[in-house]
């Protein structure tokens, strides 16, 4: 298993983002994997995106992460196993591009869903094995993004720490190429739920790490705390990519959770097995979009 090569003392990054939102942690998980779903489509096409090998559920016994599943203070031994590839190319920056050989831009993920608490591990074991990982903790809990510690780091980690606070609410001026209205929460007002939109976030200063004004007395509200942690040993490139790395993780979050928002009435009210049917759905068209569609989705800037 791919995730055996990691050794998650190696990592030179560690940053954790906290994204509020609108919604109970029991909406946001059927939320969460419905976006994830229809996301995937828009990331997918000419031969790139992604590709699902695996989506089944895991125990002790079967499909079991190499390390246990630990946070907050539980243990979880089941929940939903996913292994899938990233099929890159034009979504890495052009020096990365330059330096690595033919069939190389392609990484696994694995993931182990024990919601409310999900291991994520990206790696690529085929051209850079152990000198390339990132590790995604994500715990969701009934909070306004203020709890200190939530995934229990040591003093040393503690240390290493970035904390920073996404505002889904606040349009950075970073992610302008990205920007459409349809998923713009200043914008879209839930017909289902009757929330939003919700007020403009502001720009915060250097340090600041409290929540979008609108998210202190928002009910119902949750908060993602995504604990990241990167490492890229490459020809005295480390500091360079894994700052990147970081970088498009914090763009990728945002965008993700600004569409969470923006499209739940059309996953308000879902059950878990209306998940399931579409995620079934979801692979069969992501294989024909990756051979015969055009590329399309997120790209990474040329730096």
């Amino acid at each position: 298993m791919a995730s055996a090569l990691i050794k998650p003392s190696n990592a030179g990054q560690i940053w954790e983002y906290r994204i509020c939102l609108p919604m109970s942690v029991e909406e946001y998980h059927v939320g969460q994997l419905w976006s994830v779903a229809e996301a995937s489509k828009n990331e997918t096409g000419g031969g790139e995106g992604l590709e699902v090998l695996k989506n089944e559920p895991f125990d002790e016994e079967n499909n079991p992460p190499v390390t246990p599943l630990e946070a907050s203070g539980k243990v979880y031994t089941e929940g939903q196993y996913t292994k899938k590839i990233y099929h890159l190319k034009s979504k890495v920056p052009t020096f990365i591009r330059l330096l690595a050989p033919k069939g190389s831009l392609e990484v696994i993920e694995e993931a182990w869903n024990a919601y409310p608490y999900c291991r994520t591990v990206i790696t690529n074991p085929d051209y850079m094995k152990e000198n390339f990982f990132i590790i995604i903790e994500s715990f969701h809990a009934p909070d306004r993004g203020e709890t200190p510690n939530i995934h229990h780091l040591n003093d040393q980690e503690l240390k290493k720490r970035e904390v920073v606070q996404i505002d889904i609410a606040y349009n950075n001026e970073d992610y302008k190429h990205d920007y459409k209205p349809e998923w713009d929460p200043t914008l879209v007002k839930s017909e289902k739920t009757g929330r939003g939109p919700l007020p403009k976030g502001q720009a915060q200063s250097k340090g600041q790490q409290t929540p979008g004004a609108w998210a202190k007395t928002c009910e119902p509200v949750m908060c993602c705390y995504k604990l990241v942690r990167a490492y890229f040993k490459f020809f005295g490139l480390q500091n360079k990519v894994e700052k990147f790395i970081m970088k498009q993780e914090k763009r990728l979050f945002t965008n993700f959770h600004r569409q969470v928002y923006c499209w739940m009435d059309q996953w308000h009210g879902l059950t878990m097995e209306d998940i399931r049917r579409i995620e079934t759905e979801t692979k069969k068209e992501l294989d024909e979009k990756r051979e015969h569609g055009e590329v399309c989705g997120t790209k990474a800037p040329d730096s």
